[in-house]
């Protein structure tokens, strides 16, 4: 049975949705607060996260900063009753893997929480050589890292997969949806932003180096270029 870590201040929708879920061979552990589901991924192992957006002592959003802290690699969702467009860029930024807005069908989050489930475990970078150099920088496939004479920028196992993708496909065209459906597991809208967000990291990790580039094309794609 996989885990979810369950942070929402609503007790009755709670209980609701923990039942359903349990139907589903989901095992939950409910906390009513930011705080307490902090405490609770301290000292329990998870699968993955749904956290309620508003919530007292702790908001979902900072919840999920402080998670990643712990384990960055941790699969998350938002719950939220709220529409604004700001709500859903944050939650982008912070790398959440999907983001429902209250009403949803139960159903439906059943279905996303398998998908994610399903294509994190699948998501693990292929190690191999350990070391690869890229213009001035080192990338450690081992370690997980893209080091240069001056700094070192950790990297998370997503991170280092779309690194990685670039650079065996580099000073090519790529389409969006052969590295969505490669990184993210579908080509939805979603993930679509989100690897948005994950380019704009990446674009600055080799920002000391003005021979390697990531070039987009409109509607087409992206190009990883490395000028020799």
């Amino acid at each position: 049975m996989k885990k979810i870590l369950l942070a929402e201040d609503d007790p009755d929708f709670a209980g609701i949705l923990k039942q359903y879920l349990e139907l589903h061979q989901f095992e939950i552990t409910w906390a009513e607060n930011g705080e307490e589901a902090l405490q609770l991924f301290q000292t329990k192992a998870f699968d993955i996260c749904v956290f309620d957006v508003m919530m007292p002592k702790m908001d979902g959003f900072t919840l999920a900063e402080k998670i990643i802290a712990i384990n960055p690699e941790i699969p998350f969702i938002f719950l939220t009753a709220r529409k604004l467009k700001e709500d859903k860029i944050i939650g982008l930024k912070l790398g959440a893997d999907d983001y429902i807005v209250k009403p949803f069908e139960a159903d439906e989050l059943v279905l996303r929480l398998n998908n994610i489930i399903k294509r994190s475990s699948q998501n693990h970078f292929p190690k191999t050589a350990d070391e690869v150099q890229i213009g001035v920088y080192v990338f450690d496939t081992k370690r997980l890292s893209l080091k240069n004479d001056t700094s070192t920028q950790q990297l998370t196992e997503k991170e280092a997969s779309l690194i990685h993708f670039f650079y065996t496909h580099k000073n090519q065209m790529i389409k969006r949806e052969q590295i969505l459906k490669t990184i993210w597991g579908n080509d939805d809208f979603f993930s679509g932003r989100s690897m948005d967000v994950y380019i704009s990291k990446i674009r600055k990790y080799f920002k000391d180096d003005s021979r390697i580039s990531i070039e987009s094309v409109r509607n087409i794609g992206l190009e990883f270029k490395i000028i020799i």
